[in-house]
């Protein structure tokens, strides 16, 4: 797949674009809304540079790949970008996606900019050309295990699919609620049925659910059964890696999809850019943005300045992450060195843990920032 930015009434002319390569799960099994969100993203920040000069005066572009959350197709599509000369990669959203892309283009001496993943050890070793914008796992999680534990949550039940990114979750929040007398009981989410993940619930006496599967199964019949069981009736539902922001959420679930907290990395108020790019995202989009679309782009606004001030060649911009300061939708991006990481990390994106409104599924609440 191929598809480069529109370009735009003001795009710069008469030199050859400066080209970045975009991955983002677009088709299943990928989560392609949250890949659709990315890519708004990208796309918007890329019209923006281009209608203010471009790079140096040429314009910038987007070569996409679409990974469908399948990290060898991600590793192919690495080595294909950097063949056409790519000056950096951009995007991502599933973990272990992102994890197979990071550690090929650190290979290749490809500069990678990842948006939206999150596994704390996003490469195995320190890569000096690979950055990211999104928290780190272990940040988010730790928020959203204090929001447990600040509203009177001490027994909580986990139904997890088997993966590393789940499996990384449910050892964060059980790390920080143990010394404080929390337990953390896991289901297994492939193997039970939505009716036996209910009956489980009841016997163990659990005052939360967290939902750590996959979308739109099993989380959406384990949702409709568990708010239709009368045993669960006080029982709080819970998605920390973010499913209820999406609008197929609110489709699939309506009002049982309301009031599950979980974890956006977004700013409350937001400042004048994330006003102004908010409302342009949600007219490209036809729906309110995610905090994806945001989280692309800012990936555009970073790489803009990098190639402004340091130019096209791979090495200048692979040498220049730790030089960055620039202001993005959600605050001033700064990176450093964070422990565990791998990369070069912006620590940190503002942390919410949100809900849909009850009272109005389209609408949210703030529950917690951290």
């Amino acid at each position: 797949m191929n598809t480069p930015s529109s370009p735009s009434a003001a795009e710069p002319e008469g030199r050859p674009p400066v080209r970045i390569g975009a991955l983002a799960p677009l088709t299943p099994p990928g989560w392609a809304e949250a890949g659709r969100q990315l890519l708004a993203g990208l796309e918007l920040a890329v019209r923006d540079v281009n209608d203010s000069g471009g790079i140096g005066g040429a314009p910038l572009s987007l070569v996409v790949r679409d990974t469908a959350a399948d990290p060898r197709r991600a590793e192919a599509a690495v080595d294909e970008l950097a063949d056409l000369g790519v000056a950096a990669l951009a995007g991502e959203y599933h973990s272990v996606v992102a994890r197979a892309a990071a550690a090929r283009a650190d290979a290749l001496g490809l500069p990678f900019l990842c948006s939206s993943a999150v596994l704390d050890a996003l490469t195995d070793r320190l890569a000096e050309g690979v950055a990211r914008l999104a928290p780190a796992q272990s940040h988010g999680w730790r928020v959203y295990a204090d929001f447990l534990l600040g509203a009177g949550h001490r027994r909580i039940a986990v139904a997890a699919d088997p993966s590393v990114y789940w499996a990384s979750g449910t050892r964060i929040l059980r790390d920080r609620l143990a010394p404080l007398g929390g337990t953390v009981v896991e289901l297994d989410a492939s193997a039970l049925a939505p009716a036996a993940v209910c009956d489980a619930l009841a016997g163990h006496r659990v005052t939360a659910l967290l939902l750590l599967t996959g979308y739109p199964d099993p989380a959406v019949p384990v949702v409709a059964a568990v708010r239709r069981d009368p045993r669960l009736a006080g029982l709080m539902i819970g998605a920390p890696a973010g499913q209820p922001e999406f609008a197929g959420w609110a489709t699939s679930l309506g009002a049982d999809g309301a009031a599950v907290p979980f974890l956006r990395y977004l700013p409350e108020p937001p400042g004048p850019l994330g006003a102004r790019v908010g409302a342009a995202l949600g007219e490209r989009l036809g729906e309110p943005p995610s905090f994806v679309a945001f989280e692309g782009y800012d990936t555009i606004v970073v790489l803009a300045e990098v190639l402004r001030a340091h130019g096209t060649d791979r090495a200048a911009v692979a040498a220049s992450w730790g030089r960055v300061a620039v202001e993005g939708t959600r605050g001033p991006v700064r990176f450093s060195r964070t422990p565990g990481t791998g990369v070069w990390q912006w620590a940190w994106a503002p942390v919410q843990v949100a809900d849909r409104d009850p009272a109005d599924p389209s609408s949210f609440r703030i529950l917690h920032t951290g």
